[in-house]
């Protein structure tokens, strides 16, 4: 089957700096990363980078991708886009939102534009946001 939004395949990486990230050092700041991205929602803020987190937490930015890497199993972008369509699926089901256009919920999830939304929703669920929406308002 074609796949919309051009999306990649995730290959797995044999990365050498695994080997040089202290395990104690990477929890801790695994616990930090959570709490900035998730707790104070810094996901919602299109402009938060990589770069930026890791001048708040007081880390370079390579350790920083690094420790992101390991620990979720991901890249910086994966785990905002990944917080930042849970938040819209949220808000594309819920009641108080209904009367928001698509590009209104991306925006408020922390989107850039409208393409950067559907392809990182259909990467994530499978389906396009107003596919979503739909399926689950039939239920």
């Amino acid at each position: 089957m074609e796949k919309p939004y051009k999306i990649r395949e995730k290959t797995e990486k044999d990365a050498n700096y695994r080997a040089l990230i202290r395990a104690e050092l990477a929890d801790e700041l695994y616990d930090r990363i959570l709490t900035v991205i998730v707790a104070q929602k810094k996901y919602r803020d299109p402009e938060y980078s990589a770069k930026q987190l890791a001048k708040d937490l007081d880390t370079n930015p390579r350790y920083l991708s690094a420790v992101i890497n390991s620990r979720f199993g991901m890249n910086y972008s994966n785990l905002v886009n990944q917080h930042r369509v849970r938040e819209a699926a949220h808000m594309l089901v819920d009641k108080r939102y209904t009367d928001k256009t698509m590009e209104e919920i991306g925006s408020m999830a922390g989107f850039a534009n409208r393409q950067s939304f559907y392809a990182a929703f259909f990467k994530e669920k499978g389906e396009a946001p107003h596919q979503y929406k739909k399926r689950h308002q039939q239920k």
